[in-house]
């Protein structure tokens, strides 16, 4: 009954904000007081009709929506103007500050359309109510469904999949993936599945620079493997048997903690890595449905790719590629393309099953900031989520498969969709990436078997030098041609290595100068 209460009285006190009237006086002392009053005037002729909790929930299989934060203390302080409206349930305006030649200042306003939009007094329970929710039903049913949190540093991705911050410590049972696994637990224990014989299972690993790590492992590296029939497999990750909120609680909490983050200007704190948290109904020991909350990367730091410091470089191109892989199979998913991109990016080809058939099922929750200082991350977060599905009586057909490699396809998609950044110094770019983690990948492999027979080898060694100085009647000349089998296998093991290390080098060098490139042109 108090819950229920404490539900009413948000739901009052949200009402009461959504109502408060539009034409509030201006500050004439704010130093933008002259687009905050253009704003003001636009808002003033719309008819607002956000978007109610006691709409009708759709079913989509490709949902696409965007949720508007608040302002927060840190934009207040600093008079930061908002410059975000959602006229209505499925709209949302940007008003762009702009200055012409002649210094006259004038709003240029973008319109996109998507399935629902949330504002700034939504809480996360209702935007599960719309986004992951419906997918509850899709794993029981034995499908794949899948929510993605979308956006810039500081615009609410964590906020929204992970829950609320109290100061530095957040309460995950208020965030979408501790609502999943409630109505999870509640599905399971109803009359239609109690006598199904399902566990649940959750696993949490992070891919951050196009290798995957397992963080209800210690953060472990995991390879990725695919079969014959293009399945794949996260090789030993980790899966956590959970009989309630609580195990998944804790297991989130303890994946948290374990993932890289990096600080930029929006945020002290910010991600630099996917994290996907994944719920899993098995009968027995087979799979009958999985449910992926990711939360993105920061989609700024995609823009990083130009960086002269390599490290940022190469994470920025990572990123970069990933979202612009996941918006390439989403929008193959959604025309039921003959041909779905998955191998183009890490994050893709580990999220493969979520893209493939007819019970898949996927969200996408574009978090954007209000502020002004925020326009251009917002922009592109709305053009990227608009082009994953794109609603309009304009959207292209997927191209038709004429290469081998998904990564160079992703790029003749894009450039058939007349992508402003997309260009063929930005395909080699990428390419020359890949071809360097690979390189990377098999030296690393390379020289870790080389240690462990190393070990093996001095285990040998010693044997038959012990045997040479102990045995008086130790023939020297078998001894000869035991060393020299050790000593031919691990010069060969060596030269192995050399090879691979300078074909590493090599790389190294080629995405040094194809970045400079890029550099040179932008």
């Amino acid at each position: 009954v108090k819950e229920i209460d404490k539900i009413k009285k948000n739901r009052d006190e949200r009402r009461a904000k959504i109502s408060q009237p539009l034409d509030e006086e201006v500050d004439h002392g704010h130093p933008n007081w002259e687009f905050a009053q253009m704003i003001q005037d636009y808002r003033r002729d719309l008819n607002i009709q956000p978007l109610s909790d006691s709409e009708t929930v759709r079913d989509h299989r490709i949902c696409v929506c965007v949720r508007k934060r608040p302002i927060n203390r840190k934009e207040s302080n600093k008079r930061i103007l908002d410059v975000l409206t959602l006229p209505s349930k499925d709209h949302i305006l940007v008003h762009e500050p702009k200055l012409k030649v002649d210094l006259t200042k004038y709003l240029e306003n973008h319109q996109f359309r998507f399935d629902y939009t949330f504002d700034q007094h939504i809480p996360n329970d209702v935007v599960y109510k719309y986004t992951a929710q419906p997918l509850i039903r899709t794993i029981f049913d034995q499908g794949v469904a899948t929510c993605f949190a979308y956006g810039q540093t500081g615009s609410g991705k964590t906020h929204t999949m992970g829950g609320e911050f109290e100061g530095r410590d957040q309460q995950y049972s208020q965030g979408i993936y501790a609502f999943a696994a409630r109505d999870v637990f509640d599905l399971i224990a109803s009359p239609k599945y109690s006598g199904e014989n399902l566990s649940v299972h959750c696993s949490f690993f992070e891919i951050y620079g196009g290798k995957v790590f397992d963080l209800l492992a210690s953060r472990a590296k995991r390879r990725v493997l695919e079969d014959g029939k293009a399945c794949v497999n996260v090789v030993d990750l980790k899966e956590t048997h959970v009989t309630g909120v609580g195990g998944v609680l804790a297991a989130i909490t303890e994946g948290s903690r374990c993932r890289t983050s990096g600080q930029t200007s929006a945020n002290p704190h910010s991600s630099r890595s996917h994290a996907v948290f994944q719920i899993m109904l098995r009968k027995g020991r087979k799979l009958y449905g999985k449910f992926s909350l990711i939360d993105l990367a920061g989609n700024e730091r995609g823009a990083d790719t130009q960086s002269a410091n390599r490290a940022t470089r190469l994470e920025g191109a990572e990123i970069n590629k990933s979202l612009l892989a996941l918006k390439e199979c989403i929008r193959a998913m959604s025309m039921n393309a003959s041909h779905i991109p998955f191998r183009a990016s890490k994050l893709t080809q580990v999220l493969r099953d979520s893209f493939i058939g007819e019970q898949a099922r996927t969200c996408m929750i574009a978090t954007v900031a209000p502020g002004q200082n925020s326009v251009e991350c917002t922009l592109n977060t709305l053009r990227y989520a608009d082009r994953v599905k794109e609603l309009g009586p304009d959207a292209k057909p997927a191209p038709p498969l004429t290469t081998e490699s998904d990564l160079a396809y992703m790029h003749q998609s894009l450039r058939s969709q007349g992508d402003d950044g997309e260009n063929v110094d930005m395909f080699n770019f990428h390419q020359a990436v890949d071809m360097l983690q690979e390189a990377e990948d098999s030296l690393v492999e390379e020289h870790q078997q080389c240690i462990k027979e190393n070990k093996d080898y001095l285990k040998q060694e010693e044997a038959i030098l012990n045997r040479m100085e102990k045995d008086v009647d130790y023939d020297v000349e078998d001894y000869a041609k035991a060393l020299d089998v050790i000593l031919h296998q691990k010069i060969n093991r060596l030269k192995n290595m050399q090879d691979k290390l300078q074909k590493f080098r090599r790389q190294l060098s080629n995405e040094e100068e194809i970045s400079k490139t890029l550099r040179k042109k932008k």
